[in-house]
């Protein structure tokens, strides 16, 4: 059974950093990425990283977000700096199952960046 859990949200003054954690179990996973959806806005990807390193980060958070994986953990982590009001969001962890390609969802935690 897959299961995906999240940690480290919070709230935090502008210009600060927090760090989120994603403990991974139940399978290997191809790409393990961090999602974010906003108050009346559809989800989008914030960062994600492939089983071979390669990372994808959204415009948005280029230079103030690093994505990282422990592969012995199972675990991908969200480094976010500088943080500004419209990082705002949940942040959902994604990753897809590297043999039968389904993807799974964490349930979500809670980033509230004040100004």
């Amino acid at each position: 059974q897959v299961q995906l859990v999240e940690s480290g949200g919070g709230l935090v003054q502008a210009g600060g950093s927090l760090r989120l954690s994603c403990a991974a179990s139940g399978s290997i996973f191809s790409i393990m990425g961090w999602y974010r959806q906003a108050p009346g806005k559809q989800r989008e990807l914030a960062a994600s990283i492939t089983k071979s390193d390669t990372i994808t980060y959204a415009d948005s958070v280029k230079g103030r977000f690093a994505i990282s994986r422990d592969y012995a953990k199972n675990t991908v982590y969200l480094q976010m700096n500088s943080l500004k009001p419209e990082d705002t969001a949940v942040y959902y962890c994604n990753a897809i199952d590297l043999y039968s390609r389904v993807g799974y969802w964490g349930q979500g935690t809670q980033v509230t960046v004040s100004s």
